[in-house]
């Protein structure tokens, strides 16, 4: 009875505070003024305290009819405002019929309510006003700062493209358009936030993609009711299907390459402005162990990388909760000269193996981390020489064993392998609860913990697909690029895990490519 009151009182709350919420921010459907002066006091009005607002005023075309040009000072290009807005309004003469000349600048739009100016004027956009005319002319000027296209920093490759992603969400379509410049590419533009709206856009494959994923991603995407959306990472929790789940369900890349890889297969790529890195939809389990490198080198090559990233996963989820499981209930299965080597080792040490291991993992964690905070030169030598200290200090002081260390080192170097941080990330937290439940139960701990994790992966899903496709369920006819990747002239058909539409990418011929 008190959970069900809890739960009512907690859902009047949530529902109360909805009713209060107000319907729209920054909404002003109210017409434009005639006066130019009336128009400039309501312009100061939307933008109090904002010394960046600049207003100029000045008289267009020979008849010298007032006019006032609106723009934010750090958010528009100057060059584009002088030379291509003010420069033809002044000096040139009209065509036609206008009443004033015609700027030389694409992107010219009409608007004739506040709401409108207000958007226009926030997202970098000169607004015109001209005397005697209830409408405003609006100027694709925007022209805010911006970073050069460098080499992607957490996804680095050796032999794929130097290219990142960037925060502007108009050069991160570029660059996927310049992979796939086919008329098949489509664009859907969405909006989310009511203080600070931020674009995003939705690109895939007319021809390729399922319309249900896409249907089902917009439908998630029109449900958000939120300030503003930041980055991409903030987008995908928002919008996958379990956030209680440590399994990423989205892939975020900051590669133009795999998220053009991805687009091929099927995916829906989704660009959000102002952020780094893209969201790749709908994800498999599989996605997250390959990388572009796979594909640049020879299949052999790639397949062995692939293996040892499956191998390299077992052994960070899993090593240090067999260690404490051998050392505290399983001694029997430990050959006898390494049992004795153990025990030697353990000789001293006073904490039980799940304390100890817990100890070194949280200080292998709080040095990584201190790593990536600090600055890159600064942040290697902590993390290598810190390691190397705390290691041979808690040894000498008996406070952990010989053995501990080496298996918590072998861990960390076995998550590095993982091509993807958020995977990387995921496989870090898992270890902890495995390492609980063997310290407990022993090996048949982890049977079951192995089982949990099993069950957990095969009922995820993403956008309404099987995360552990293609092994659950089963598709034979994918399995040429999961543990292992098969030559790319055998692999014709797009693995249904991305549930295209068209599966035939290229038609199948021998090891020659079909030469003759």
């Amino acid at each position: 009875m008190f959970l069900f009151m809890r739960f009512f009182n907690k859902k009047r709350n949530a529902q109360s505070s909805a009713a209060n919420r107000p319907k729209e921010l920054n909404i002003d459907s109210r017409p434009l003024h005639r006066e130019i002066t009336q128009n400039i006091e309501e312009i100061k009005r939307l933008f109090p305290a904002s010394p960046d607002l600049a207003v100029y005023r000045f008289f267009a075309g020979p008849q010298e009819i007032p006019a006032v040009l609106v723009y934010l000072d750090g958010l528009t290009d100057k060059n584009s405002i002088n030379n291509n807005v003010l420069r033809p309004l002044m000096n040139q003469a009209p065509e036609g019929n206008d009443r004033i000349p015609v700027p030389t600048i694409s992107g010219v739009r009409h608007v004739t309510v506040w709401g409108d100016v207000e958007q226009a004027v926030l997202s970098g956009e000169s607004v015109l006003f001209i005397e005697g005319d209830q409408v405003a002319r609006v100027y694709d000027t925007q022209g805010w700062p911006q970073r050069a296209i460098e080499d992607p920093q957490l996804e680095s490759s050796l032999k794929g493209a130097h290219q990142g992603f960037v925060e502007t969400g108009m050069q991160n379509i570029a660059l996927i358009r310049r992979y796939v410049p086919n008329r098949e590419l489509r664009i859907a533009e969405h909006s989310v936030g009511r203080r600070g709206k931020s674009k995003i856009w939705i690109m895939y494959l007319q021809d390729v993609a399922h319309p249900e994923v896409l249907q089902e991603l917009q439908d998630r995407i029109r449900q958000l009711d939120i300030d503003a959306i930041v980055n991409t990472g903030e987008l995908a929790e928002l919008i996958e299907d379990n956030s209680f789940s440590p399994f990423p369900q989205f892939i975020l890349t900051e590669r133009p390459d795999t998220a053009v890889s991805q687009l091929l297969q099927g995916r829906y790529v989704v660009v959000v402005d102002r952020s780094p890195s893209v969201i790749v939809a709908p994800a498999a389990f599989i996605s997250f162990f390959q990388s572009v490198d796979d594909y640049n080198s020879r299949w052999l090559i790639g397949s062995f990388l692939r293996l040892l990233r499956f191998v390299a996963f077992t052994i960070a989820v899993f090593l240090p909760a067999v260690y404490i499981a051998f050392i505290s209930f399983n001694h029997e299965v430990i050959p006898l000269e390494l049992f004795l080597s153990i025990a030697e080792s353990r000789e001293r040490v006073p904490l039980p193996p799940l304390l100890e291991a817990l100890l070194m993992e949280i200080m292998l964690e709080m040095i990584r981390e201190a790593g990536i905070r600090l600055p890159a030169p600064i942040g290697q030598s902590i993390g290598m020489v810190g390691g190397i200290i705390v290691g041979q200090a808690a040894v000498q002081a008996h406070i952990v064993s010989n053995i501990m260390v080496i298996v918590v080192a072998s861990t960390a170097i076995a998550s590095f392998t993982i091509p993807n941080y958020d995977m990387g990330t995921a496989i870090r937290l898992l270890r902890f609860p495995m390492m609980l439940i063997a310290s407990l139960f022993g090996i048949i701990g982890i049977v079951v913990g192995l089982m949990m994790l099993i069950a957990h992966l095969v009922s995820l899903e993403s956008l309404g697909t099987p995360y552990g496709s293609p092994l659950a369920p089963f598709r034979w006819a994918d399995m040429k690029d999961t543990f292992v990747r098969l030559p790319l002239w055998s692999m014709f058909k797009r693995p249904k895990s991305a549930r295209p539409v068209q599966f035939i990418r290229k038609e199948p011929d021998d090891p020659k490519g079909g030469a003759p």
